[in-house]
């Protein structure tokens, strides 16, 4: 396994910037809500009612290699595998969805009692986001075992998105902005952040152009892959220390 990042203990809160290493297609009607390696390949969840969707990916190509579409009602979040099994969120339709993987064969619906953004995992249990400052550990029937509170510099930091769990650390695209924070899971302390600004030019955008969503490292090769909602590429990308 490689490392994403080597991410020692901080002293305060660290600050990266990054820079770009390669640009690979991303279908530009993809409104990114979860992307995540497994097994070497990538995986996407999509959103907006009429229009969700959960794709495996080849992302050197941009080919979308297998998709599943969902119901016309719903409005898909965040996904992740744990223990051979794929878990999806919906955003305000209060169900999560679990299937097989890898034949993505349906299992299950459960009741979801809050609004799904983000979903990753540490190996153990499901993480979620709400769009609060919150993140909740879940087992694999989405029941909540423990609660983090995010902070910054001492105080609650809202809108915490799509999620990644990353060495040890989780993740998180805060929500309208062009920022990534690192989140110590124990404490909900903000260790680092990695801005992003500028990372889709401004050529590219259109009235479509959505915001900065998607993180998914690869543990086989430490790939750290980066990408927004509607945007025409996925960027590979690697951080710089900022002095």
């Amino acid at each position: 396994m490689v490392s994403c990042i080597m991410f020692a203990e901080a002293r305060g809160v660290k600050h990266y910037s990054i820079e770009v290493l390669a640009e690979y297609p991303h279908d530009r009607d993809a409104y990114t809500q979860g992307l995540f390696f497994q097994d070497g390949q990538l995986y996407e969840s999509t959103g907006q009612y009429g229009k969700s969707t959960f794709r495996k990916v080849d992302y050197v190509t941009g080919k979308v290699l297998r998709r599943l579409d969902f119901g016309r009602k719903y409005f898909v979040e965040g996904s992740v595998v744990l223990d051979g099994r794929l878990y999806i969120l919906t955003w305000q339709n209060k169900v999560a969805f679990v299937y097989d993987f890898p034949s993505l064969e349906y299992e299950a619906t459960y009741s979801y009692p809050r609004e799904g953004w983000g979903l990753t995992s540490d190996g153990k249990n499901l993480i979620a986001s709400d769009g609060s400052s919150s993140i909740y550990f879940l087992d694999g029937k989405f029941r909540t075992q423990r609660k983090l509170n995010v902070t910054m510099n001492g105080r609650p930091l809202r809108f915490i998105n799509e999620l990644e769990y990353v060495d040890g650390r989780i993740w998180a695209n805060v929500y309208t902005t062009d920022l990534i924070v690192i989140i110590n899971p124990e404490s909900g302390e903000v260790e680092a952040t990695v801005d992003c600004t500028g990372l889709l030019p401004k050529k590219y955008m259109d009235a479509d152009t959505d915001v900065l969503n998607g993180i998914a490292c690869n543990p086989a090769d430490g790939k750290l892959l980066l990408t927004g909602k509607n945007w025409p590429f996925i960027y590979e990308i690697r951080l710089v220390e900022k002095k």
